[in-house]
């Protein structure tokens, strides 16, 4: 990593254990970015609540991303964050990901209507 005169200049890599090699993150697919964005914002959190002498997150919203999971990595996402949500966190999701509406049991829907949007909650 490197700083320019007004910018820096970020040089991320990721190990690719498919290929056993390091490459850079601007290789990766949409897939492998979102889970990466995922694992980073986790570790984050981790290292803030260690770190920062008594404060404790609580709530984690995720906006978008799905989209470009496979059937697969989709599968794993949900399921680590249920298993999370069904600890002592709140997980949000922003998505319109249809196969995520199915997974998940409570929701906040925006609908749009003729007169404005209204929202329906689904326990």
């Amino acid at each position: 990593m490197g700083m320019g005169a007004d910018t820096w200049d970020w040089n991320l890599k990721c190990f690719d254990r498919y290929i056993g090699k390091s490459r850079s993150a601007n290789s990766l697919s949409g897939g492998e970015s979102f889970m990466a964005s995922l694992s980073l914002a986790l570790g984050l959190s981790d290292a803030v609540q260690q770190n920062a002498g008594g404060i404790h997150l609580d709530a984690m919203f995720i906006d978008e991303g799905f989209v470009s999971l496979d059937a697969e990595v989709l599968e794993l996402s949900v399921r680590t964050l249920s298993d999370m949500a069904g600890g002592s966190h709140i997980i949000g999701i922003i998505s319109h990901v249809a196969e995520l509406r199915e997974r998940i049991d409570k929701q906040v829907r925006v609908e749009k209507t003729t007169v404005g949007s209204k929202i329906r909650l689904r326990a």
